[in-house]
């Protein structure tokens, strides 16, 4: 295994240019509706081969035709030189690395480490939090990760605390989210920490994290956000949550390999958090001693600076916009379909491009996964089943960076038929 007491150690490597990739040319960033320029994006990036319209992109997102060149490069350097690179050159390229992501994130590098998905990082953030004491409280919602809400129920034998779940106003607005907090906080006065996510992976909901974590805070309540989906897909920088513990991935929205995530802490909230006893890298003072990852896919990590220079490409707002804008094209559509509800909100602040449907009645999962079945087999629109929310399963709709407009009319389309073809049935809610 590296020492990873040294891997963060040497100088800085020279990044290697990104494969394919021309430095912009254009004045201004692109519009969400300039499909020339989209287009030219969605070029860069294979599709399915059998004439599917995919809009399940929310599990991991494709890696861009140049962002995989520079990852083969790298796992053939990697498998090539093995340990001749790894103790003579990678440690200062995955400083490089490193240094790149926290450039992008706008936090200094000695606050982030790689860990291999925001899972990891959050679990060490979460089982790590050392301020519990038995009777105290922690909070988790309806709308949080499956293995987050695992973890957050996990410190009530852990940690003799009570753990206590809330479900999320729908349909949400903003002030109904920040009143739900201040509920819950208010309901607990021992209430110790906080698990926020920033963008549900189940509806897309986007909470105002900034303002319940200053709430919060106000209290003496610490905060954990699951940044999960909302890094690149979203428009901010971490100093706009202003919350000292974030995990992060790269192999959704960033479109780095498969592997990629990032824990971070902000230096003066790190003895909050205890360290690995499997790990000892830089000592008591170094965030790098919280997380214990073994060896692992370096390549993964090696190639991350080709992802942010691919996204640097495009522009963070204008990425942002064309998300939001693909979304909001079908979700305009959906609401004037008899029978169907939209889950997540229109306004611009609580959602990005993952949006949630659910035809009326229909919240049993077997329903919804039905209806994304009959969505693939009749009109060739691949969609997914989530559950979780208090009022039901629901199906999630996830456009790409390389989903055009046309193919988001072809699932607006389809919604009247996918109504009309559902019958009552016992796959409806309380009939099976």
């Amino acid at each position: 295994m590296i020492d990873r007491r040294m891997m963060l150690a040497g100088g800085m490597a020279a990044v290697v240019p990104l494969p394919g990739i021309a430095a912009p040319t254009r004045a201004h960033a692109p519009g969400p509706d300039d499909e020339t320029f989209w287009a030219g994006v969605a070029a860069d990036y294979d599709r399915p081969s059998d004439g599917i319209v995919q809009l399940e992109n929310g599990n991991w997102g494709a890696m861009a035709r140049p962002v995989r060149l520079a990852y083969e490069q790298a796992v053939a350097r990697v498998n090539r030189d093995t340990s001749y690179y790894a103790r003579r050159g990678m440690l200062a390229d995955l400083r490089a690395a490193r240094e790149a992501g926290a450039n992008e994130l706008g936090v200094p590098p000695e606050e982030i480490a790689f860990t291999r998905n925001a899972t990891e990082a959050l679990k060490a953030l979460i089982l790590g939090y050392n301020r519990l004491s038995p009777g105290d409280a922690v909070l988790y919602a309806d709308l949080d990760y499956d293995s987050m809400q695992a973890c957050m129920e996990s410190l009530g034998p852990r940690r003799g605390v009570r753990v206590r779940r809330i479900a999320l106003p729908e349909p949400a607005t903003r002030q109904a989210l920040i009143d739900a907090y201040a509920q819950a906080m208010a309901a607990e006065p021992r209430l110790k920490l906080i698990l926020l996510t920033h963008l549900s992976h189940r509806t897309g909901l986007v909470l105002p994290v900034r303002e319940i974590a200053a709430m919060a805070r106000a209290r003496g309540i610490d905060v954990v956000v699951d940044a999960a989906h909302s890094w690149q897909q979203l428009d901010f920088a971490l100093s706009d949550l202003d919350c000292d513990f974030v995990g992060l991935n790269g192999h959704k929205w960033l479109g780095a390999p498969l592997g990629t995530g990032i824990l971070h802490i902000r230096r003066p909230a790190l003895a909050r958090i205890d360290r690995d006893p499997a790990e000892d890298a830089g000592g008591p003072d170094s965030l790098l001693s919280r997380v214990h990852t073994g060896t692992l896919d370096y390549a993964a990590w090696l190639t991350a600076p080709a992802a942010l220079a691919y996204q640097r490409r495009i522009d963070r707002a204008a990425r942002a916009a064309r998300l939001r804008a693909l979304r909001d094209r079908w979700v305009a559509r959906a609401r004037q379909v008899p029978g169907i509800t939209v889950l997540t909100p229109d306004d611009p602040a609580l959602h990005g491009a993952i949006t949630s449907f659910r035809i009326d009645g229909v919240t049993s999962a077997q329903g919804n996964a039905e209806l994304a079945k009959r969505l693939l087999d009749r009109h060739r629109v691949f969609t997914v089943h989530r559950t979780g929310p208090a009022k039901g399963a629901c199906i999630r709709v996830t456009p790409a960076l390389f989903t055009s407009m046309a193919e988001v009319d072809r699932l607006a389309a389809a919604l009247p038929d996918l109504v009309a073809s559902f019958p009552p049935s016992p796959l409806a809610e309380g009939r099976g």
